[in-house]
This record gives structure tokens, C-alpha cells and sequence, in this order.
């Protein structure tokens, strides 16, 4: 199996996308920037990952209707989504390098997007969304006194103000420090609970790997795989999972290994651990455990080494 023809997760019954790229391209001159991409996004949290260079900035502006795709089709809850105003106000876009009105405060800064939006209680609204991303105590100061990762927060209860249905969050948690990680990801789950749909582009693959339900891989402007990335690493036929192995005997315990159909090759690693390479993972498990009891050899650690969105990432973009 090809990395293009990763399976996607099917949508659950009678749900309807709220995001629908069909094959879409767009190009600038002779470059090709994105190339005949299609997918779906459902309510619930979705990453787009890809190097850079890949087009998710790209396919980003034409999901928002910035751009116009120069083939394909980009729908929003089944409607196009270029110069289509009445459907803004349904979405909320942070974008990666928007500059914020350093001489206004957070407060007059989000009540300005709130009256942009057309929110009929700006104040009751306003207040709402600072307080959702923890800033209350910083509401009245002036922004130029922020520091980066409370301008992105800000920027975020900009976004939030006027409730939107769809979230599209481009590179959100640059300048954030752990802290502040961890209340945007608590904040984004209670917004997909609430059935919102939220589609962040991000390159700190941890996050999306903890936030997303789904992920998109972009690669050269193509669409390198999708869907949850433990099924996406379990395509990959043609590359074989690492196991770590940790025990008392590892010379012993490698040669037993390398006698087994489950095992591809074994090497020692200079820490003197054992990696085992396996296309049959399950078969693997199940025939360790034997093997250590039959050679009378102690287990101590059996682990995983590319089961994570960074390993799929990394071997899909050939890094």
C-alpha cells in the first residue's frame, strides 16, 4: 500500500462534512503549490501536518475563502466558501501571523472583533470569551505590554467571541508556554464536546497527536495520508515497527529472536537493549513472552519506538 492510499476514518452515520475539499489544485505560475487534494472534515478536532513548503498555508486560505482554488471545489457546511459573507459569520479564523493592536487593551481588542461579527451583547460576549481562554486578570491592560503567548490567547478569544461552529486555528500555540498548552487544549475539547468543529494546522506534532481525532498529512502538496494516525502506521506494510526490549540475558535473548518467522532483524543498541524490527507487532508480543520463559530470560522493558504521530510523520516526509 502507497502512502496515498491511506484509509480514512469513516464518518459516523448520517453526519454530514462541515469542510469539503474536492479535488482541489492551486497553482502560482509553474508552481504547483497544492496538487488534486480531496478530504472531508466532521465535527470534532482536526491537524493538518505537513513540512514546510507543503501547502497548508495554501490549502488553509482556500478552505477560508481567501484564495480561490484554480481547480477543484471548497465547500463549507455544503456551500461555497469564496465571497460568501453570510457564511463568515459562521467560522472563526486565527491565522498564523496576524498582528494584534498593541495600543488597544485585550478587552477593546476582542469587543472590536465581537462588533465586527455583529454580536448583538458585545460586552456579556466579549467577557465570556477572555475569561474561556484564562485572561481576565490582563483584560484592561494594554496589549503592547502582552507577551507572545498572551497576544496568541487574546488573539484566540477573538476568534471564539461571536461562538462560531467552525474553528480554523493556523499555527495557534507559537509563543505558548506549557502552561498556557495545556488550558488551550482543555478549552479546544470542551468546544468539540459542544459539537464545534475545530481544524488546526500545526507543526508541534505532540499537540495534534493529543488534540486530534483525525489527522491530514500533507507532502508536497499532495495528501500523503489520513485519518487516525495509529491506523496510518498500520498501512504502512512496507516498513517494519522497532521494538525495544530490555532484559537480562540480550545476547541470549537475540538469538532466539532472529529464529522467529515474527522477527525481521535484531540489532543491539549501545545502551545494550535490543531492536527488534517486526512486521507482525500482535505475533511479536505473544511469542516474547514464551521465548523468555522457554531461554529462562527475564523481561524488563518491551516498548514501541515509532508507535506516535512523530514517526509516521517523519517517515512519510522522508525525514
Amino acid at each position: 500500500m502507497t502512502t496515498a492510499e491511506q484509509p480514512t476514518t469513516p464518518p459516523a452515520a448520517g453526519r454530514q462534512p462541515v469542510i469539503q475539499v474536492e479535488g482541489v489544485s492551486r497553482w502560482f505560475g509553474n508552481v504547483v503549490s497544492v496538487s488534486d487534494v480531496s478530504f472531508e472534515v466532521y465535527p470534532g478536532i482536526t491537524g493538518l501536518l505537513g513540512p514546510n513548503g507543503a501547502g497548508k498555508t495554501t490549502l488553509l486560505r482556500m478552505i477560508t475563502g481567501l484564495a480561490a482554488p484554480s481547480e477543484g471545489v471548497v465547500k463549507t457546511f455544503g456551500e461555497p466558501v469564496r465571497n460568501n459573507p453570510e457564511l463568515y459569520r459562521r467560522i472563526g479564523v486565527m491565522s498564523e501571523h496576524e498582528a494584534v493592536y498593541s495600543f488597544l487593551t485585550g478587552r477593546e481588542f476582542v469587543e472590536f472583533a465581537a462588533k465586527m461579527r455583529g454580536v448583538a451583547d458585545t460586552r456579556e460576549a466579549t467577557a465570556t470569551a477572555i475569561e474561556s481562554v484564562g485572561l481576565s486578570f490582563a483584560a484592561d491592560r494594554k496589549m503592547s505590554g502582552y507577551s507572545r503567548g498572551m497576544k496568541q490567547r487574546m488573539r484566540l478569544a477573538a476568534t471564539i467571541v461571536h461562538d462560531p461552529e467552525l474553528l480554523i486555528l493556523d499555527e495557534p500555540l507559537n509563543g505558548a508556554d506549557p502552561r498556557q498548552r495545556v488550558h488551550f487544549q482543555n478549552l479546544l475539547r470542551g468546544l468539540a464536546a459542544r459539537g464545534r468543529t475545530i481544524f488546526v494546522s500545526s507543526h508541534i506534532l505532540e499537540e495534534v497527536e493529543a488534540l486530534a481525532e483525525r489527522v491530514l498529512l500533507i507532502v508536497n502538496g499532495k495528501l500523503a495520508a489520513s485519518g487516525d494516525y495509529r491506523a496510518i502506521r498500520a498501512a504502512l506494510n512496507e516498513r517494519p515497527y522497532h521494538v525495544r526490549i530490555v532484559c537480562s540475558d540480550t545476547r541470549g535473548l537475540a538469538s532466539g529472536l532472529v529464529k522467529l518467522d515474527e522477527v525481521d532483524a535484531v540489532n543491539i543498541d549501545p545502551d545494550g537493549a535490543l531492536i527488534a524490527q517486526s512486521r507482525n507487532v500482535l505475533s511479536l508480543q505473544m511469542a516474547l513472552p514464551r521465548l523468555a520463559l522457554e531461554s529462562r530470560i527475564r523481561l524488563l522493558r518491551v516498548e514501541p519506538l515509532d508507535d506516535s504521530l512523530e514517526s509516521v510523520f517523519s517517515y512519510l516526509v522522508g525525514q
